[in-house]
């Protein structure tokens, strides 16, 4: 459960990263560019949603899903 916490905690941190260096990034830049980042960071939100709710194959403990392979 530690490495899915620690990586949805990196992904949501870099998400917020990016979404927040968009606005300078867009105004040294232009707007294309910071566009372009806000999109990642929206892409990076799904991708952290999904690893944040994925069963961990490795950890016996870890049946909160029906399915998958520490299914009952």
């Amino acid at each position: 459960m530690r490495r899915r916490v620690r990586n949805y905690v990196l992904l949501m941190g870099g998400s917020l990263v990016l979404f927040a260096a968009s606005a300078p990034v867009a105004a040294l830049t232009g707007t294309g560019v910071g566009v372009a980042m806000c999109a990642v960071a929206a892409v990076l939100l799904l991708v952290a949603v999904f690893v944040g709710n994925s069963a961990d194959p490795d950890d016996p403990a870890d049946h909160d899903s029906r399915y998958g392979p520490n299914a009952d």
